[in-house]
């Protein structure tokens, strides 16, 4: 068909697949940095934290985030322009304070405002809705703001 060939249409095809490998990548990795985060939460959960799982939940996140950093700015948003890494780290770190949020506030809300103290309720608040709810606020921001390139000058 002649809209096909037109080449806005095939700029677009290959914008919209490079942004569809993009998010399969950003999944991936969210895949392996998820079983970081559960992991360390849950070992300081069991022993040196057992009755702070706000604070386990906040280390674990840090660890995690250092580790997506790397793996995020290496391979899944490799292929956009690139800022300053101090300037990207820097935004990374403000987006992931942010995507620290949604499950901070739904394991704290569940462990003490609802009652729900076992480890496995803590698991599902902090590591199943919070981690949901965080990785949208983390794909929003590190796609519209921290892997996102210089806005080009308009004069």
């Amino acid at each position: 068909m002649i809209v096909e060939r037109l080449p806005i249409t095939r700029r677009w095809e290959a914008r919209r697949q490079r942004r569809l490998i993009e998010g399969l990548r950003f999944l991936l990795v969210g895949g392996m940095n998820y079983v970081v985060d559960v992991g360390v939460f849950n070992a300081l959960r069991a022993t040196v934290m057992a009755t702070q799982p706000v604070s386990a939940k906040v280390i674990s996140a840090t660890v995690a985030t250092l580790f997506s950093w790397v793996v995020n700015r290496s391979w899944t948003f490799s292929t956009r322009a690139r800022r300053r890494m101090l300037h990207e780290f820097i935004g990374f770190m403000v987006i992931n304070a942010l995507g620290l949020v949604p499950p901070v506030v739904c394991l704290w809300f569940s462990h003490y405002v609802l009652g729900f103290e076992s480890q496995l309720a803590d698991n599902i608040s902090a590591n199943i809705i919070g981690v949901a709810l965080g990785t949208l606020v983390r794909y929003l921001g590190y796609s519209l703001v921290v892997f996102n390139p210089k806005p080009k000058s308009t004069d």
